[in-house]
Parts: structure tokens; C-alpha cells; sequence
């Protein structure tokens, strides 16, 4: 009697190693090398040229610079007018973004919860995306001018109707965070909706049966999946309004009335473009970089995924 015994199994676990020239392959860029190729070119390459410029003494683009050492980054921390742009920074992140990121991601849940006339509101939520920023500042100028919309209500309402809204310290970077907040609540409500929709229904339907309400819903079961997701919509965000927030105050207040709106971003273009100091102004670049990567960093960890 003979006993035939089953021919050796490759061993599935363990792929044969590649080859040199197929591993080679593997690593090279291939499809993506055109788009690395433009990245260095058009971002890397400016970014180099910020570092470089911000230890140069160069008053106009017209004037050969000179070598000023740290002397621009000496004149930015002794500036007052610097510490003002950081406050003014500081206090818009700090009461926009979070008070934006809440808002939408209440607007999203509200939407994926399926009410009458959900697709009608997520177009209508976007719609601010698709407003140009000149568009927008005329809008909020006409509304909040001395004589505008804002103070015709308060004046009908038997109260104050006469502040300049724009042109008050105490009131101007108020109304460009609510513009912020105007412009950014609905097109993060829209992304963020884009992931709650992925949320297992089966999860859900289980956590109603076991009595859970709209509350418990949104913040025990939405929120901790989508968290990632809601971390990488803070994150655009925050860079949005740190680097962004230059356009709507210089169409609608130019840094005052006196610095009371000058943000960092604001003040790079001032000093770049008005004062042709540059490199003062890319010295403030280089330490909106550097706030723009630890803020990034910190909304990474606060945010960072726990499902």
C-alpha cells in the first residue's frame, strides 16, 4: 500500500520578494510626477523665498536688497503694531472657529437626518461659497453701514441705530468674524454632511430603539465617528481664516479704525504692498507660518480619531 502525499503549497502569506527593477517601479512617482513637479516649483519654491527675503533689508522691488541679518524679525517683536495683529488673530480663530465648526456640524446633522427639502438647504448652504469676495463685502457694508440695513432694524426695534458698525473699535472686528462665520458655517456643513451620510443607519436605528434622541444622537454616535473627518474641515478652516482674512479687511475697514482689525495676514500685505518694506513683511510670514503649522499640530490632537 502506498500513500501519495499532496504536492508542496506556496506559501500565500509571504509574497516572493521583487524583483530590483519592479520595486523600483513601485516607488517611482509615475502618474503623480507632473503634480510633484508643480508643487515644488509654484509652493516649495516661494516658501524658500519667504525664508530668504525675511533676512534681507529690501525697500521696494525696484531697490537691489541688502543683507539685514535678524534685524526684520527684531523690528517685528519691538512693533506694537505686530502684537496687535496677533491679538486681532488670536480673537478671530479663537470665537470663530470654534463657534463655525459647532454650528455646521449641528447643520449637517440636521440635513443628514433626512428632513423635507434637504437637497433645496444643502444647495442653499453652499451658496456662500459661491459668492465672490468683493460680492460679499459690498453685501455686509450695505447692511452694516451707519445707514444701512442693521441699524434700520434696531432704529424700527426703539433702539440704537446709528453705530457705524465698520467704523467703531469696538464693533468692527465683531462684524468681520460674523462674516467669517457667514461665509464658513454653511460650506463646512455641507462637507462635514458628505461624511455623516456614511454613518452605518444600522448604528443609528440600534441607538433609537434604545431611546436615544436628536441630542444623544448627534453627539454620542455622529460626532465621535465623524471626528477625524470634522478635524480635517477645522483644519481648512482655521488656515482659511488665518491667511485669508486679509481680503475682507481690506475692502471693508483697511486694518482700523486704528489697528483694531489689522490681522497678521493683513499686515503682510501692508507692509509688502503699501509700506514696500519687505523684508518686514515676510518676517510677519514666517511667524504666521510657524503659527499656522502649531495650529494645525493642536487641532490634529484635539480632533485626532477615537472610533
Amino acid at each position: 500500500m502506498t500513500t501519495q502525499l499532496d504536492p508542496p503549497r506556496p506559501d500565500l502569506a509571504t509574497p516572493p520578494p521583487l524583483r530590483r527593477p519592479d520595486a523600483w517601479r513601485q516607488k517611482f512617482p509615475g502618474l503623480a510626477l507632473p503634480g510633484l513637479i508643480w508643487y515644488a516649483v509654484f509652493t516649495i519654491g516661494p516658501v524658500i523665498a519667504m525664508f530668504v527675503i525675511a533676512f534681507l533689508d529690501w525697500p521696494g522691488m525696484l531697490v537691489d536688497p541688502g543683507f539685514a541679518g535678524l534685524g526684520n524679525f527684531r523690528d517685528v517683536f519691538s512693533d506694537p503694531v505686530f502684537w496687535d495683529a496677533v491679538r486681532n488673530s488670536a480673537v478671530q480663530i479663537a470665537v470663530g472657529l470654534p463657534i463655525m465648526m459647532v454650528l455646521a456640524f449641528l447643520l449637517a446633522f440636521y440635513v443628514v437626518r433626512k428632513p423635507r427639502g434637504h437637497k433645496v438647504l444643502r444647495f442653499w448652504l453652499f451658496v456662500p461659497a459661491l459668492i465672490s469676495a468683493p460680492a460679499t463685502a459690498l453685501m455686509f457694508y450695505s447692511l452694516l453701514n451707519p445707514d444701512g440695513l442693521v441699524n434700520g432694524v434696531l432704529a424700527a426695534l426703539g433702539l440704537d441705530g446709528s453705530r457705524a458698525w465698520l467704523a467703531d473699535e469696538a464693533t468692527a472686528l465683531p462684524s468681520l468674524i460674523m462674516i467669517d462665520l457667514w461665509a464658513g458655517i454653511g460650506y463646512s456643513a455641507v462637507l462635514l454632511a458628505s461624511r455623516l451620510d456614511s454613518v452605518d443607519e444600522e448604528i443609528v436605528q440600534a441607538a433609537m430603539v434604545d431611546g436615544a434622541n436628536n441630542t444623544r444622537l448627534a453627539w454620542g454616535i455622529y460626532w465621535p465617528i465623524a471626528r477625524d473627518f470634522i478635524g480635517v474641515v477645522a483644519m481648512l478652516q482655521f488656515l482659511s481664516i488665518l491667511f485669508s482674512s486679509a481680503q475682507n479687511v481690506l475692502l471693508l475697514t483697511k486694518g482700523g479704525p486704528g489697528t483694531s482689525t489689522t490681522t497678521l495676514s493683513y499686515l503682510i500685505y501692508q507692509k509688502a504692498f503699501v509700506d514696500a518694506d519687505l523684508g518686514y513683511s515676510q518676517a510677519v510670514g514666517i511667524v504666521l507660518f510657524v503659527v499656522g503649522l502649531i495650529g494645525m499640530f493642536t487641532i490634529r490632537r484635539l480632533l485626532r480619531p477615537t472610533h
